[in-house]
């Protein structure tokens, strides 16, 4: 009876000391938790829209360590790691008991290590909490902490930091940056051969490093090869294959693109591990391969900025702020994308759309392209020489400086700036000056990216669109009036896409225009097809001169290169809006054929203020607004001459209100012929006869 009872109070006994003991390893567990924030600290990643790796960022220690987790590797590769390093890493809880009996038969009988005991998760668990030298107690400490974190995270939260933390010699840790350092690709797809070489580097990185020591590298991977596991893991003959392929012997560099949209997006969001931008890997890569072997081509000192925008998102897709972001030579650290410059003619077609909108001119018209006085300003041309009478069509396509200064003088130079701050754009003019003639010809200072925002109007039917930073997507479409009409915007594009391109290039169907700068300091050349604008920038970021520097000599070739290499199917330009035709000089109405503009912007006569006109749509002209389908669009009126306000009537009937433009629009109640007829404030009237299709 005494015994039975000792008995009891010595298993309470023990039970309560083995409580005691749970009760002290759980608060040693609380107290003393592994240092999982640590593992935290992986490098800043800078992405193109489609997830792709543009940029990586060392960690503060100097570190390549991109997050990696199971979704980003193959699986093929997970299963050689698991088969090669852990068996059965998916049924124990930190520790392996029967590794460890195994390592200590084989170390009793062989006198030495042969295999080890430590599984994922104590090797984890040493990566998180490295520890000088080995020890015992160093030992311990890793399989405590093992138990600790598996009783934390899941085995795939286990296997991420593995992936993410695991050693492959000089400053490369994880999977994702051994395998873009040794194979310049993703983990998402691995060879067996790839595989297994990740899966041997992390046990010695140092000596097992293929740029350093290929044949131990070749060895290690062999021994990965030659595991029983492995072979059964990868399937009969693929180990044997694998082995015959040559192992990589130099570490290529991290993708290094986007440098300084890369540097803008972590400025923005310093906080963020993760960046993703709008931009698009193949075409980022295609125009900085553009942008490095033109810099090559031109020698020193010069640079190249390019932007490529989607003109109906807003999303800058590519873009280059310099050459070569490290070349001092060059200022490369200086984004020039974002840095105001003369932009030379490039301003051009907007004056000409302008004219079309206002109805003084018509693609055939004939212009003077002879010397001129604008009250003391005398513009001349690029070669110093003049064409005498040209049209419209030939002043745009050889962008002749008188012409456009003419148009420019009829149209108001702050008419011109207006419509530019309906694109959200604003120019810097120089100091203490008002808008001139000289705005356009290059006489202000405009950035690469507004430049390129104010063409998105041409794009997409006259209206703007706000454009992104590269960081920020979709910032959307632009309230407000269109910046020009739609027909006005299709004669520009189809001036501007019979512009022959420069020597060597290829047609591509796209409208463009070049510009340089005074005294050769810019050149400029932006093009678009219907979906897509690019805009490309040459010269010196120190502003200095480059003689010899022009648009189309040097800006132009990059421009058509930079389509080429984006890797972009060109979209065809929009098709002609109702009412946009090209008119024979012959068909024009008098007053168009002939383009007479004086400083004061009326039209050159006897000295008297001219009767209306209406220059579109002209006498007895059949109008496609879709009557056949009974979907009417709405008829443009433009007219020349005469004194505002302007009273529209059709088919004897006053349009609502009266207008002050010399523009105006007319919605059909159906098909067939129609009389419009416009009356003046003087009392003048001029009618023509069209009819509606």
């Amino acid at each position: 009876m005494r015994l039975r009872r000792t008995f009891a109070i010595g298993a309470v006994a023990g039970i309560g000391l083995a409580g005691a003991a749970v009760l002290a390893l759980y608060a040693a567990d609380r107290a003393f938790p592994p240092p999982l924030d640590k593992a935290d600290v992986v490098s800043a990643e800078v992405l193109d829209k489609d997830g792709q790796l543009l940029r990586a960022f060392a960690t503060p220690e100097g570190r390549w360590r991109l997050k990696t987790g199971v979704g980003d590797v193959d699986p093929q590769f997970l299963r050689m790691l698991v088969a090669y390093e852990d068996r059965r890493f998916y049924d124990h809880h930190g520790i392996d008991v029967l590794a460890i009996g195994r390592a200590a038969l084989q170390l009793v009988t062989n006198g030495r290590i042969v295999s080890g005991a430590s599984t994922l998760s104590m090797q984890v668990a040493r990566l998180i909490e490295p520890r000088q030298g080995r020890s015992l107690s160093a030992k311990l400490l890793q399989v405590a902490r093992a138990v600790q974190i598996e009783r934390r995270l899941s085995k795939e939260q286990i296997l991420d930091l593995y992936l993410t933390h695991a050693p492959y010699g000089g400053n490369l840790e994880g999977v994702r940056a051994a395998s873009l350092a040794y194979f310049g690709k993703e983990p998402k797809r691995l060879t067996v051969a790839q595989a297994a070489l990740l899966v041997a580097l992390p046990q010695l990185p140092e000596k097992r490093r293929p740029d350093r020591n290929l044949a131990a590298a070749e060895a290690a991977r062999k021994r990965v090869l030659d595991r029983v596991a492995v072979a059964e893991a990868v399937g009969e003959g693929e180990a044997e294959r694998a082995e015959a392929t040559l192992v990589p012997a130099k570490r290529m560099q991290l993708p290094a693109l986007a440098a300084h949209v890369a540097e803008a997006a972590r400025r923005k969001y310093p906080d963020t591990s993760k960046h993703l931008t709008t931009l698009r890997k193949p075409v980022q890569e295609g125009l900085e391969a553009v942008a490095r072997d033109a810099a090559r081509k031109l020698g020193p000192k010069l640079s190249i900025a390019m932007v490529m925008a989607d003109a109906q998102t807003g999303d800058i897709i590519g873009e280059v702020g310099s050459a070569d972001y490290f070349d001092a030579s060059r200022s490369g650290w200086i984004d020039m994308t974002r840095v105001n410059r003369s932009p030379g003619s490039t301003l051009k077609p907007f004056i000409y759309g302008l004219a079309f909108e206002e109805g003084l001119v018509s693609q055939e018209t004939i212009i003077e392209d002879r010397p001129a006085d604008f009250f003391g300003y005398r513009p001349r041309n690029f070669d110093m020489s003049y064409q005498g009478d040209v049209t419209i069509r030939e002043a745009l396509q050889l962008s002749l400086n008188v012409p456009a200064v003419k148009l420019l003088d009829a149209v108001n130079p702050g008419k011109l700036l207006v419509r530019f701050r309906r694109a959200e754009v604003r120019p810097v003019l120089p100091p203490n000056e008002t808008p001139g003639l000289a705005i356009g010809l290059g006489g202000l200072g405009i950035t690469l990216k507004d430049l390129v925002q104010i063409y998105t109007a041409l794009a997409n039917r006259g209206q703007p669109v706000r454009l992104g930073d590269g960081v920020t997507g979709h910032p959307g479409t632009i309230d407000g009036e269109a910046l020009l009409d739609p027909v006005a915007v299709w004669n520009v594009a189809d001036i501007l896409s019979g512009v022959i391109p420069p020597a060597g290039a290829a047609q591509r169907g796209i409208a463009y225009k070049t510009g340089t700068s005074y005294g050769y300091r810019d050149a400029w050349s932006i093009g678009y097809d219907g979906r897509h604008v690019l805009g490309v920038w040459v010269g010196r970021p120190d502003n200095g001169a480059a003689p010899g520097l022009t648009g189309y000599g040097t800006a132009a070739p990059i421009l058509f290169e930079g389509f080429a290499k984006s890797g972009i199917a060109t979209t065809p330009l929009p098709r002609p809006p109702s009412g946009a035709v090209r008119i024979a000089q012959a068909q024009l109405p008098i007053s168009q054929r002939r383009f007479a503009i004086t400083a004061s912007g009326l039209l050159a006569t006897s000295g008297r203020e001219t009767a209306p006109q209406i220059v579109y749509p002209p006498e007895g002209a059949h109008v496609d607004l879709g009557a056949r389908n009974g979907d009417l669009s709405p008829l443009m009126l433009k007219l020349q001459g005469g004194r505002a306000p302007f009273r529209w009537l059709a088919n004897g009937k006053p349009l609502p209100d009266l207008s002050r433009r010399r523009t105006n629009q007319w919605m059909p109640d159906g098909g067939g012929y129609s009389k419009l007829t416009v009356i003046d404030a003087m009392g003048r009237a001029a009618s023509v006869g069209v009819f509606i299709d």
